[in-house]
């Protein structure tokens, strides 16, 4: 999707997309850092959006893992069907569905979760809900890593993860906090 459909579009659903623009490839990549790829074989990655995200998990994933993408957005999920790797699932539902959707590969936990979500939108039961079910399916030294554009939502990750670690990366539009839940 162009820049200028992808504001577009971001305008009229900013409720469920939460940005007008992709995120960038400095985000992207303070999102990977904590992550040990070679140690990796499933991660979980939520609104995947247009794959800004997907495409840097790929380039660094060994052969053998296998990246989940949960995107509810159709269109979206078509670009990531046309990447072409076959590590790469995507799943066309809800992040509200995501034990589910694995279960489909049965598949119970995962090594990392990545989300893009806009938590910050939704109504504080079903965010909850969904950071509830992430932390069930992370292995035990796994990792829910989300970016924000405010601090705000640290209280929300207090009440689900033991450890939250944040990182700020101004080189976004607009500049980004990426917290690393444990």
């Amino acid at each position: 999707m162009n820049r200028f459909k992808y504001f577009i579009d971001g305008i009229k659903h900013m409720k469920t997309r939460g940005t007008v623009a992709p995120t960038s490839r400095f985000t992207s990549k303070q999102m990977l850092k904590p992550i040990n790829f070679e140690q990796t074989d499933h991660i979980l990655e939520l609104g995947a959006g247009d794959g800004s995200i997907t495409k840097h998990i790929l380039r660094r994933m060994e052969p053998h893992a296998t990246l989940f993408s949960i995107e509810l957005n159709d269109d979206f999920c078509k670009e990531l069907n046309d990447l072409g790797d076959p590590r790469l699932k995507v799943l066309n539902t809800s992040a509200e569905k995501m034990v589910e959707a694995l279960s489909a590969y049965n598949l119970s936990k995962v090594d990392y979760v990545i989300s893009g979500l806009p938590l910050v939108n939704m109504p504080k039961k079903i965010t909850l809900d969904i950071l509830s079910k992430a932390k069930s399916l992370l292995k035990p030294n796994g990792y829910f890593i989300q970016f924000h554009y405010s601090l705000i939502p640290k209280k929300l990750y207090l009440q689900t993860f033991d450890e939250v670690d944040i990182r700020f990366e101004v080189r976004n539009i607009p500049p980004a906090f990426v917290f690393v839940c444990k």
